[in-house]
């Protein structure tokens, strides 16, 4: 059993605590009134907005140490839906790594949206988190929680693969906000 600490309540922290829950994880959470709080689980997911990171870093980056890190954001324009913020070479979650260096980074959930990981399914077929990271163990501690969650997970490779990842969400929400696909679409895959 994992223990998981989601900092942040919204839509897609309660979606991927439901996965973990689910799965048998111990899951506490976290919100922005909670600035005192002490994170206990041992993968950490940080289930906000891009642009809340920092504070949250500020405010818990030294009890982050040694634990796993999730990073879920899209560090998207948000006034355009057409570009990302990160240099074209990196990646929000490759931005967190150097800010947390001993932690363990991880890229995942952001090629998802909550109503996907909360129905677990995609067409009939489990939804897939695509997931990125440097730490073997902390990627497979990571899986496993996802898929005993019911929730279909693929290792996508090192933690510079969380700039396509991040390619990926844009594209998805950009698809979202201009109508082309609803809020339940997303990435399944079948093997």
């Amino acid at each position: 059993m994992a223990h998981i600490t989601i900092i942040g309540k919204g839509s897609m922290g309660d979606a991927i605590g439901g996965v973990f829950a689910a799965g048998g994880s111990d899951v506490n959470y976290v919100t922005r009134g909670d600035a005192g709080a002490t994170i206990s689980g041992d993968i950490v997911v940080l289930a906000v907005p891009y642009p809340e990171v920092d504070g949250i870093l500020a405010a818990f980056g030294d009890q982050l140490a040694g634990k796993t890190v999730v990073d879920i954001t899209n560090p998207l324009d948000f006034s355009t839906f057409d570009s990302l913020v990160v240099p074209a070479d990196g990646s929000a979650a490759a931005e967190i790594q150097a800010k947390l260096p001993a932690s363990h980074v991880l890229k995942a959930f952001n090629t998802t949206f909550a109503a996907t990981l909360a129905n677990r399914q995609l067409g009939g077929v489990p939804t897939t988190a695509l997931v990125a990271g440097d730490d073997t163990d902390a990627k497979a501690a990571l899986i496993a929680a996802i898929t005993a969650g019911g929730v279909s997970a693929l290792d996508a490779g090192a933690l510079n693969r969380a700039r396509e990842l991040e390619a990926i969400g844009l594209l998805q929400l950009t698809l979202a906000v201009g109508e082309k696909i609803g809020w339940d679409t997303g990435f399944a895959v079948i093997r």
